[in-house]
């Protein structure tokens, strides 16, 4: 059974309560750390780096549309650092834009996922999420 810590930088205060309930619901997830703008993603995983107190996250779940840097900026950011870009992101967004889904490839993000209109193929999408990178994958120390 893992243990991991998940970043999730998101904004929308409706998407945070149901991602936290679904992750929750799981074994595999200890910690959840809410981010809810770009800047703010940018400045903790920094500060993570510097005083390696509160650890790196396991995963990072990553909204596009986010305040003062978007997702796609905090992508880039994470995937050209030396000590970040080993971390899985996954882009869970509502846009299901070709342009985005593209730029965010573009930038070696790990997945693609649109949020689910519905709330329940929501919880289910966050689970799975859970369960694949939860107790299928292998991450790295």
């Amino acid at each position: 059974m893992k243990n991991l810590h998940v970043l999730l930088v998101e904004d929308n205060e409706g998407d945070i309560l149901l991602t936290k309930e679904a992750l929750k619901s799981g074994n595999a997830i200890q910690t959840i750390t809410v981010i809810r703008d770009g800047n703010a993603a940018i400045d903790w995983l920094n500060n993570a780096l510097q005083l390696q107190e509160n650890g790196l996250p396991d995963i990072i779940l990553l909204d596009i549309n986010l305040p003062k840097k978007s997702g796609h900026q905090v992508l880039q950011y994470i995937k050209n650092s030396m000590y970040l870009k080993q971390i899985p992101v996954i882009m869970l967004t509502t846009s299901s834009s070709h342009t985005d889904i593209e730029q965010a490839y573009k930038n070696y993000v790990n997945c693609f996922i649109t949020k689910p209109v519905d709330v329940q193929a929501f919880m289910r999408a966050v689970q799975e999420i859970e369960v694949f990178w939860g107790t299928i994958v292998t991450l790295p120390e």
